[in-house]
């Protein structure tokens, strides 16, 4: 059986990576990968803050069906921890458990931010993570292990990794194949410890250096949390730099695996859980940090990587647009994994790629679009135009992709493009009516298991 590791990152988007065309931030050991495995140049998040798009990854459910439509906050009752905690997708065929059920040994090391954050969920008997999912420090921050809650006084990429290596040198003298989930919680690129000079060896590296990379554009009026990042080069190095250390983190869990033997019949994952403007339209976070919700394209356009060389051609890219509700079955599909789901379980949305992993031809990935949904807002992405609708009453935004792609000129109220609107409403109106579940629909009077941006009101 193939061991996996699965590497997330936390608000990264695609554009940070040397794979994808940035000459100055540092991603030696991700770029390797790419090289070695397949890139895919068009992968993106159905959901632009944490738990929404972590919960879609492991369950292949769109947030208006596994009910998870924000990030998972200080709301009551809290599912993160105390006597109401729960794992928020425990209700679903979800990965780590059919994993665990396939005889995986199963192992976290760094954020899970999907429920009942004290005790281990869903399969995993190694489990080191954070009490919650925002980070308000890198140095001496909160973190679990076993059971208990302390203040881990090391960086907390070098902690992640550090408990990643434990689980493969514990891992390595037993038979059963492993699953290793390293959630790192950098590079992050929000909160106060923005403001104040990064430390990690990269600092001196950075410390001098523009990094055009960032955006020096007007502020949008939409932006009103993370203005003081804009343009600031302490913010702007300092991310970078969170970058470089998770790319540490992913040299030395690959050499631990080179050095076990176990580097060639381990299926290694890179992805995000959705990506960041990091000045990007005069943004700086993601949807969640502009009123209204936005939906550019940095914030949804997340890195993957797949790296199997027994089984996987090197050095592939695959250009079809796809969304981590694809993941799910692509795994599965690549694994010979064919889950059981009660009849009452919601439809997969997405569709397996497994397949072109191992060199089809992508002439054959006919999927002109994905779906992206945060709250009051849902937007569909097709080769050449991308529609955002915000329920009930706007604003709705309209772009030629073709020839806008920096998404400038909104052609939602052009009388010429009034036929687009109409067609793109349908295709959401379909998608949507097709798979949304009643109880998550909040379009439609349904609920939420986080609490809220968009409305106050909890169902």
């Amino acid at each position: 059986m193939t061991n996996i590791l699965f590497i997330m990152t936390d608000n990264q988007g695609a554009w940070t990576l040397g794979c994808h065309g940035n000459d100055e931030i540092r991603t030696p050991n991700i770029d390797r990968l790419a090289a070695q495995g397949m890139r895919f140049a068009q992968a993106y998040a159905v959901n632009s803050v944490c738990s929404p798009s972590r919960a879609t990854f492991f369950t292949g459910l769109l947030p208006s069906q596994h009910g998870v439509h924000c990030y998972l906050g200080a709301e009551q009752p809290d599912a993160q921890m105390g006597p109401d905690a729960y794992s928020t997708i425990g209700e679903f065929v979800n990965l780590p458990r059919l994993l665990h059920d396939n005889g995986y040994r199963c192992g976290l090391a760094g954020k899970w931010h999907l429920g009942d954050s004290l005790q281990p969920q869903e399969g995993f008997d190694y489990w080191f993570t954070k009490p919650k999912g925002h980070t308000t420090a890198f140095y001496h921050a909160e973190a679990i292990w076993n059971g208990e809650v302390y203040n881990e006084p090391r960086y907390a990429t070098d902690a992640i990794t550090a408990h990643a290596l434990d689980f493969l040198g514990q891992a390595a003298g037993g038979e059963a194949p492993f699953f290793l989930f390293v959630g790192y919680n950098g590079p992050y690129g929000l909160g106060e410890s923005m403001t104040y000079t990064h430390e990690n060896r990269h600092t001196e590296y950075y410390a001098d250096k523009d990094l055009v990379c960032f955006p020096r554009e007007p502020t949008h009026p939409w932006l009103v949390h993370n203005r003081k990042f804009m343009a600031n080069p302490v913010s702007m190095r300092g991310y970078a730099a969170a970058v470089s250390a998770v790319d540490d983190g992913v040299g030395a869990i690959m050499a631990e695996l080179e050095q076990q033997g176990k580097a060639q019949d381990t299926l290694v994952i890179y992805t995000a859980d959705q990506g960041l403007c990091g000045g990007h339209h005069g943004m700086w976070g993601m949807g969640d940090h502009s009123r209204p919700i936005h939906t550019f394209e940095q914030t949804m356009h997340i890195p993957l990587i797949f790296r199997h060389p027994q089984r996987i051609p090197a050095g592939g890219t695959f250009t079809g647009r796809t969304c981590n509700y694809d993941f799910l079955p692509s795994v599965l599909e690549h694994l010979n994994i064919d889950p059981v789901r009660p009849p009452e379980h919601p439809e997969l949305p997405g569709r397996s790629y497994a397949a072109h992993l191992q060199g089809a031809g992508q002439d054959s990935w006919d999927e002109e679009q994905f779906f992206h949904e945060f709250e009051n807002v849902r937007c569909v992405r097709t080769e050449r135009w991308k529609y955002t609708w915000r329920h009930p009453d706007g604003p709705d935004e309209l772009y030629d992709m073709v020839a806008d792609p920096g998404e400038r000129w909104n052609l939602a109220h052009d009388p010429a493009c009034s036929a687009v609107v109409d067609e793109h409403r349908q295709r959401i109106d379909a998608f949507f009516g097709r798979y949304a579940d009643p109880r998550w629909d909040l379009w439609r009077g349904g609920g939420s298991k986080a609490g809220r941006l968009h409305g106050a009101e909890r169902k």
